[in-house]
């Protein structure tokens, strides 16, 4: 559980106006119109159509009489309500692309392969994603597909537990796993904290993981799949070192390049032999 109870009201798609009003009827009971603008302090000139607002989405009731009369609906209500307000928008955008997707397809499809005809095929070397779920979500893909080798170049391997039930799907299946980590001294207090709950809990759960402390600075961190000296396999993804970039406004590369994915092993294979030390 966490956030604001009313941070949900920033999920619903509603105005400003449309915010205060629903957040008062709930706590208001039933009302009038005026009542719940002057309450509110929205102008009895909007009043009336963010009712009507609220009342199309399925948010509140409107009861007959003179003058009518507003009731929220139970919070419980409201939030089924937007989720199949939600489930039915996607449904009418589905259905009006599948109905005009033949004629997009009849006139774009010749002119994208008329251009493309004289372009040589090119492999991409990498592709971007956000840090944070983004890196973590495609962290947990390069841990399914993984076939022979996993190895994990961390700070502190913090996103653990994010990565958890990938990670021991891998261990079952047999995949090698080794997890080389920065050496705690060159961390700060509350990094060193989170690295050693994790090592304790790796040693003690998952005793066939490797676990060694690079003495220097890691370049990059990032986790490598199935590397191969023949450049024929193997997935990556990795992040640099930016001490001065926030997280969330850096970026993860991912590649499926054989020659660099080997090298990123190369690499990984030479810190591990001699630059770095066993747990203790």
């Amino acid at each position: 559980m966490t956030g604001r109870a009313d941070d949900v009201f920033d999920l619903l798609g509603l105005t400003e106006y449309e915010e205060t009003a629903l957040e008062e009827l709930i706590s208001l009971g039933q009302t009038s119109a005026p009542n719940l603008a002057e309450a509110t302090g929205i102008p009895k000139a909007r009043i009336y159509g963010v009712l009507d607002a609220l009342s199309d989405r399925g948010f509140i009731k409107v009861i007959p009489g003179r003058p009518k009369q507003y009731q929220s609906k139970s919070p419980e209500e409201i939030l089924d309500r937007a989720v199949e307000n939600q489930r039915q928008g996607y449904e009418q955008f589905e259905a009006e692309l599948d109905s005009r997707r033949e004629t997009f397809l009849s006139e774009y499809e010749p002119l994208f392969e008329r251009a493309t005809e004289s372009v040589t095929p090119t492999s991409e070397l990498f592709h971007v994603v956000d840090v944070g779920e983004p890196s973590e979500r495609e962290t947990r893909r390069v841990y399914d597909g993984a076939e022979g080798e996993l190895l994990v170049m961390s700070k502190s391997f913090e996103y653990f537990d994010s990565v958890r039930p990938a990670f021991e799907a891998a261990l079952d299946r047999g995949i090698d796993v080794s997890v080389l980590l920065v050496d705690p001294d060159r961390l700060s207090e509350a990094n060193r904290a989170i690295q050693a709950e994790i090592v304790e809990e790796i040693a003690e759960s998952y005793p066939e993981v490797g676990v060694r402390f690079s003495e220097e600075r890691l370049p990059w961190r990032g986790t490598v799949a199935d590397p191969s000296m023949e450049y024929n396999s193997g997935t990556a993804i990795l992040l640099v070192q930016e001490d001065d970039v926030p997280n969330h406004m850096r970026q993860a590369a991912i590649t499926a390049n054989g020659a660099f994915v080997a090298g990123l092993k190369r690499y990984f294979d030479l810190v591990w032999e001699y630059e770095s030390q066993s747990m203790i």
